[in-house]
């Protein structure tokens, strides 16, 4: 009995240790499989990394080359808005050297006329100094369109449908040359005019008339007072120019007047103003 025990209690021995030993190496093969699964997880992850990677990589090269193109562009833009602003830069000192050059001028053309409106004033004065004799019915010394008009009416100077000077006009006249000698500056546009009453006589209709009256006082200024010839015009303008209306007597009597129209010499102002017509930037 007791030698069977120990028999069975070695097969139960050998039992045990043959499943241990099983045991031992089914586990002993179940290690390396997880290690090689789990390896090659690892190797897909990075795979799969790695080409994230290189698409990341690419993205990104293409991203370089788009902003190195656009700095390109922006470097020729750059060139380009710098050659416009160098020209806009020379365009504007260009214009402000014009402006500058306009302004003198303007500050010119400013002092001639100053200059040319006291002269106006001062012939205006004088005229009327010389003048103060006569009353105002029969001649009167004003400015007008930047001129002094000395208007005096057919009574103080003519006849009715005459052009002989009469002593009184004559006196008028030889004061009014003496300013014009002492001033030998001013200019003298003489102009008769009339009323619209046609003329019956020696002469032909009020043109003519108009221009006789002109005549006489032109001659009467250069050969009995020496003013000098070259500074006179005369000229008609018979019924066409009237001061007041030609339907009363009293109108026609305002219109039959003779104008001595005087002026400074303009001179210096027309070649001021020939040097900007003819200026290169006159038109800019």
């Amino acid at each position: 009995m007791y030698i069977s025990t120990s028999i069975g209690s070695k097969k139960a021995i050998h039992n045990i240790a043959g499943i241990v030993l099983v045991s031992t190496l089914l586990l002993a093969s179940c290690v390396p499989t997880r290690k090689y699964r789990d390896a090659q997880d690892a190797l897909q992850n990075a795979r799969n990394d790695s080409a994230r990677l290189a698409a990341k990589v690419t993205d990104l090269q293409t991203t370089v080359g788009q902003l190195k193109q656009q700095i390109g562009e922006l470097t020729n833009q750059t060139g380009q808005l710098s050659s416009e602003a160098a020209n806009k830069q020379s365009q504007l000192s260009k214009s402000q050297q014009q402006l500058a050059a306009q302004q003198r001028r303007l500050e010119q053309l400013q002092a001639l006329m100053d200059q040319q409106k006291k002269a106006i004033q001062d012939i205006r004065q004088k005229m009327s100094d010389a003048l103060v004799g006569f009353s105002s019915n029969e001649l009167t010394v004003s400015i007008k369109n930047g001129k002094v008009y000395i208007s005096l009416q057919e009574n103080l100077l003519f006849p009715s449908g005459s052009a002989v000077v009469n002593p009184k006009g004559k006196e008028a006249l030889a004061k009014l040359a003496d300013v014009l000698n002492n001033n030998p500056d001013i200019t003298v546009d003489i102009e008769g005019h009339t009323d619209s009453i046609p003329i019956r006589g020696r002469y032909q209709d009020n043109w003519d008339l108009s221009s006789a009256r002109a005549n006489s006082i032109v001659r009467v200024l250069t050969n009995d007072y020496k003013v000098d010839p070259v500074r006179v015009i005369a000229s008609g303008h018979s019924q066409y120019d009237p001061v007041q209306t030609n339907s009363t007597s009293e109108g026609r009597a305002m219109n039959r007047r003779t104008e001595i129209i005087l002026s400074p010499k303009l001179d210096e102002l027309f070649k001021l103003l020939e040097t900007n017509t003819d200026s290169p930037n006159s038109g800019n």
